[in-house]
């Protein structure tokens, strides 16, 4: 008897439903590697031989009534100019500290303007901020050519809403480079209403930059570059135009490229790779290493955990500039109402996770357990009990909101960090 098929469908699978693919053959999949559908039977093994069952009459087609080709034709059109006119550039007149400077000093004020601002100020309200403040995070956010604010907030609050789940408008589980940039280059369907936002729709500074994103963008994002490089140029005996050419590649288009796929990276690779120390209910994950490429962003799993927290990097060695932005600037006077969540709840979500951790890996060492193996799923198996008896007095503490002392949750913290050590070196020595 042959076997039922499963499908699995996702809104990249409509587009190609829309762009009119056929699906006869017991597996299609997309060269593209962003669109897929994929009617699988159980006795189908997906190896090498995949190549063999794609009947070759079926073609991939792209459905051009679904493609946003003005974000499209922007996002292909930069990369390209980045990737090819930069180099040449650079081999050409060679390396200009001034340009670098600007790209520097363009590249923090937009990115921090999307992390400060558009993100952790206007999409969670994580703190409030004075006139300068919005004001510059505004206009240097739109330079960043990811949209009004209104609308990056809106997908936001949708994203954490409904995270993994079909309303996610940029899904991971819909594949890689879907939750990178594909939802970008075609439209939703249906366009996700923008009925989440209407506290930041009665900000006036908010509107006025809804209305007029892309001139601002535009002007200060790629003509001041500009016309800067070319009076530097200008004013130290060397060639204006030259000096031009090089804002607008660098400072101007360079920038925006980075910018954009650093916070792409967010979306897509933070939902991919990392740690889940909070909480595995969701895909993200913290990553070091994108938090040093994106202000801070990089910690995404506590973010998804404690969205409302004006920190991401919650740990005091954790990079983020935006957290010690947004602290400084409090300090100032330009921000107040900053939003933590407390330590205790913090660490109830760690230890919630750890003992997960620990139950899952008893129950697969009590599969094979035997001799040896029996004594080291007891051992693991009393690490269980302490780690529950310990979650569930801090459990207690957070619900009847007993104030516990910074010592107190650090030696909790510490026993936990411990048993957790414990734990893998036992599943190490099992391993081997």
């Amino acid at each position: 008897m042959r076997d039922r098929a499963r499908f699995v469908n996702t809104e990249p699978d409509r587009i190609l439903k829309k762009g009119g693919l056929a699906t006869g053959s017991a597996i299609v999949y997309s060269a593209a590697s962003f669109s897929y559908r994929c009617a699988i039977a159980p006795s189908v093994r997906l190896n090498i031989r995949l190549l063999e069952v794609v009947k070759p009459s079926i073609m991939y087609r792209i459905p051009f009534d679904r493609v946003n080709w003005v974000t499209s034709s922007f996002l292909i059109g930069t990369a390209l100019i980045a990737l090819i006119g930069v180099p040449i550039y650079l081999v050409k007149v060679g390396i200009d500290w001034f340009q670098f400077a600007m790209f520097f000093f363009y590249v923090t004020a937009t990115m921090m303007s999307i992390t400060v601002g558009y993100h952790r100020l206007f999409s969670h309200l994580s703190f409030k901020a004075k006139l300068p403040v919005k004001l510059f995070t505004l206009v240097f956010g739109a330079c960043a050519f990811e949209n009004s604010c209104l609308n990056w907030a809106s997908d936001h609050r949708r994203h954490h809403k409904h995270v993994d789940h079909d309303e996610d408008p940029y899904d991971i589980s819909k594949g890689f480079f879907w939750a990178h940039i594909g939802w970008l280059l075609f439209k939703l369907n249906p366009e996700p209403p923008m009925d989440n936002v209407a506290d930041l729709r009665k900000d006036k500074l908010v509107m006025w930059q809804h209305n007029h994103v892309h001139w601002i963008g535009l002007v200060v994002g790629l003509v001041i570059p500009t016309v800067i490089g070319y009076y530097w140029n200008l004013s130290h005996g060397m060639n204006p135009m030259t000096g031009a050419l090089g804002g607008f590649l660098i400072a101007g288009i360079a920038r925006i490229v980075v910018a954009q796929h650093c916070t792409f990276f967010i979306n897509s690779l933070c939902h991919t790779v990392g740690r889940q120390p909070y909480s595995t209910s969701h895909s993200a994950r913290d990553s070091a290493i994108m938090a040093f490429l994106t202000f801070g962003e990089g910690y995404h799993n506590y973010h998804h955990e404690f969205q409302h927290d004006y920190r991401n990097g919650v740990k005091p060695w954790q990079w983020d500039p935006s957290k010690w932005t947004i602290w400084t600037l409090s300090k100032f006077g330009l921000a107040d109402g900053l939003r933590r969540v407390p330590d205790s709840r913090i660490l109830l979500a760690e230890m919630g996770e750890a003992r997960r951790k620990a139950q899952q890996q008893l129950a697969e060492m009590r599969e094979l357990a035997h001799g040896p193996a029996q004594r080291a799923a007891d051992a693991v198996h009393e690490l269980v009990e302490k780690l529950s008896a310990n979650y569930h007095e801090l459990e207690k503490a957070v619900s009847d909101r007993v104030q516990l002392s910074r010592e107190v949750l650090n030696g909790w913290q510490d026993e936990t960090r411990s048993m957790m050590r414990e734990l893998r070196r036992m599943s190490q020595i099992q391993a081997a």
